[in-house]
């Protein structure tokens, strides 16, 4: 797909660096990629949550156009407990049953185990000679926007910066929802919901606000109008190049002013 190539022809002009590790985690083995700008280093290192279609290229291209503005990168395969399956194709997943597709794989995790595998991940971060400082950024879509919420709860002291994009679920009535977690962020905090998403619909987004409002949150929290959910992604059919390069925008301002 052209926005992929794209992005990917960007990150090879800066010469990004990709290798892929196991990482010891509680309940098992985490599959993760890791992205490094050109250089020895040290920089600033930033955790990307995955969505639900599972780790793929359009993925890794993302992760590698962050590494490539000067972050450590990891993207961990955080459905590693579903088992080996192969890499998903996003319009034909969603031209079926796509709930019967990622359903089952979507069940083996959930914002807690997410929050545990992060300590495994900060771990292997601690052990990184090239990555800076334990201050982290960390940044979801879809599925891992609640992830990265509640990592920036669980781990105040290591998370300094945290974006959700298209995340659903952010604030419900569930134990695992990330607003419950917000009397213990530090972390600065940028929401971006899109007004065509009916997993964070308005109501949900001003009880998320209030919840960061009220703990006292860094926090800045918009709407996307015409978008839909999951606008980032490139090769999802409803990707939207103008509302994604807005959120790169927003996502790279957020990480240079706290890790930099």
């Amino acid at each position: 797909m052209e926005a992929i190539a794209a992005i990917i022809e960007s990150n090879r002009e800066k010469s990004v660096g990709h290798e892929q590790v196991t990482i010891p985690a509680k309940d098992g083995e985490i599959a993760t990629h890791i992205l490094t700008p050109d250089g020895a280093g040290p920089w600033p290192a930033i955790i990307v949550y995955m969505d639900a279609l599972a780790i793929r290229p359009a993925l890794i291209a993302m992760a590698a156009r962050l590494a490539g503005d000067g972050y450590v990168v990891l993207l961990p395969d955080l459905l590693y407990r579903f088992g080996r399956y192969e890499p998903l194709d996003p319009i034909m997943v969603f031209a079926g049953d796509f709930r019967a597709v990622i359903g089952p794989m979507m069940a083996t995790t959930d914002n807690h185990k997410a929050a545990e595998d992060t300590k495994a991940l900060l771990a292997y971060l601690d052990t990184r000679g090239d990555v800076a400082g334990p201050k982290i950024g960390v940044v979801g879509f879809c599925m891992g926007g609640g992830m990265a919420l509640t990592a920036a709860g669980v781990f105040p002291d290591r998370v300094a910066a945290a974006a959700s994009f298209h995340g659903g679920n952010l604030a419900t009535d569930a134990a695992t929802s990330p607003h419950l977690l917000a009397p213990a962020i530090k972390a600065e905090v940028y929401v971006a919901g899109a007004d065509k998403d009916h997993s964070y619909p308005p109501e949900m987004a001003e009880r998320l606000g209030a919840a960061l409002t009220d703990a006292g949150v860094t926090h800045r929290a918009e709407i996307y109008a015409g978008a839909a959910h999951g606008w980032m992604k490139p090769d999802f059919a409803i990707y939207d190049e103008a509302a994604a390069e807005r959120g790169w925008r927003e996502m790279f301002a957020l990480f240079d002013r706290t890790l930099r």
